[in-house]
């Protein structure tokens, strides 16, 4: 359970939460423009743009939860369990679940170009080990301009103008956004909207009286809260600010240890809130029992190296004293 959002504030900024009962040794991970992605079609991408985000770094290979790249195009894979549905193809033409973040990002620049990039794909259930199945996932792509939905499902790989800016779980993208509809209302009144240009969303239902913000941790409310809180959240007056409203935006749908019940044995929370400049490179982030917002800069590194570079999430913050 998981929520991604787009918000333009003088510069592009992208963020996600990630929500689950453990961790998997997540760390912002830059990947550099010549290091040589093997996908798992068999061909081999040596030269490519550079990218940084958090990734699962295993066997010398980053998997990509969420990224941007040097040209500032972004994409997030959520949690996508009831729905996805991959493809059992193999060969030319297929990317592994697992990879399709990585092979947007180091081909497309903007999101026109990842479009055109997934026409004719076929989406994998190929594993990247025994140990590692694949994940049922979705995935937003934004670039400031416009924001697509990526979903593979039985019926094929479906991609969708996101007006809202905001993905979040299930159900699959089209329902969520008449499920939207039921409140907007709540968006329709005089305060500035920072949608997606051009963006169309779903008027409200016939009938549908006036109904207040939704407070579970569901997927379907948390979409309606983050669009909300996005829509009327005010653009920072410069980059501190801009990245502090983007945690506030966030922070919306963040998840509470011991608030929502699963069957895993550690509780349930947001194991990490992001933030990313998409037009300088900038990753930003806190995490679960570190508050301090930690930021990590792509053109802080060589992007013309070889071999991916890893800075491990800090997992404890601290509190600063004012007295005593």
């Amino acid at each position: 359970m998981c929520t991604a959002v787009s918000f333009f504030s003088g510069e592009h900024y992208f963020g996600r939460t990630l929500d689950y009962a453990c961790g998997y040794g997540e760390a912002v991970v830059i990947t550099p423009r010549k290091y040589a992605f093997r996908w798992r079609n068999g061909t081999v991408l040596r030269e490519h743009y550079a990218m940084i985000g958090v990734a699962h770094p295993v066997e010398g290979a980053p998997l990509y939860y969420d990224a941007v790249n040097e040209k500032g195009l972004c994409a997030a894979a959520l949690r996508f369990a009831q729905s996805a549905c991959y493809s059992p193809k193999r060969g030319a033409e297929t990317v592994a679940s697992f990879e399709l973040i990585p092979f947007l990002l180091s081909k497309a620049a903007t999101v026109a170009e990842a479009r055109a990039l997934l026409q004719g794909i076929s989406v994998t259930d190929e594993a990247f080990s025994r140990e590692l199945p694949p994940a049922p996932l979705h995935f937003l792509l934004a670039d400031g301009r416009e924001c697509l939905v990526v979903e593979a499902v039985r019926e094929g790989l479906c991609l969708y103008d996101d007006p809202a800016g905001v993905l979040a779980n299930e159900p699959p993208f089209p329902e969520m956004l008449r499920h939207f509809a039921r409140y907007r209302h709540l968006t329709a009144g005089e305060a500035p909207c920072y949608l997606v240009p051009g963006g169309v969303l779903p008027t409200p239902e016939k009938g549908a009286g006036a109904i207040g913000l939704p407070g579970d941790g569901t997927s379907r409310s948390r979409f309606v809260r983050a669009a909300f809180t996005r829509q009327y959240a005010q653009p920072g007056e410069g980059r501190e600010e801009s990245v502090n409203q983007m945690f506030h935006i966030l922070g919306a749908v963040e998840q509470v240890a011991g608030c929502c019940r699963t069957g895993e044995d550690a509780p349930y929370r947001t194991l990490y809130t992001s933030c990313c400049n998409a037009e300088r490179g900038i990753y930003y982030y806190t995490t679960y029992h570190c508050r301090s917002v930690v930021s990590v800069e792509l053109w802080s590194e060589d992007p013309d190296g070889t071999v991916p570079i890893v800075y491990p999430m800090l997992g404890r913050g601290c509190i600063y004293r004012q007295n005593g």
